[in-house]
């Protein structure tokens, strides 16, 4: 052993399910040795990492807004009149809306 090339040992545990996955990524390569397969993963492999805080935020957003047209709504339906400041806040957060989706839309470029 003390004369080996890789002479550190890592274990990894897995459950069935995920030992499958790994089988059949390594039938699509063609190769049957684990041990070749999970080093080359781990080395060269690619880590997939997408930001989606701003989604989040605009989903946050989206909910205080949704909130703020309900309650207009509502306003609208007990007094079965609509008013210009009902109109004009309903647009301005419409703004919003599309500020929000123009600001994610740049943010992913």
């Amino acid at each position: 052993m003390a004369n080996r090339q890789r002479n550190i040992q890592l274990k990894v545990w897995v459950n069935e399910e995920e030992k499958e996955l790994i089988e059949l990524k390594m039938a699509q390569l063609q190769t049957n040795k684990m041990g070749a397969y999970i080093r080359k993963m781990a080395i060269d492999g690619f880590v997939i990492y997408l930001d989606t805080e701003n989604i989040k935020q605009m989903n946050n957003e989206l909910s205080a807004i949704g909130r703020n047209i309900n309650q207009i709504a509502k306003r609208i339906n007990s007094t079965s009149s609509i008013y210009r400041e009902d109109i004009s806040d309903i647009k301005e957060r419409l703004d919003e809306i599309w500020q929000l989706q123009r600001r994610i839309l740049f943010a992913l470029r």
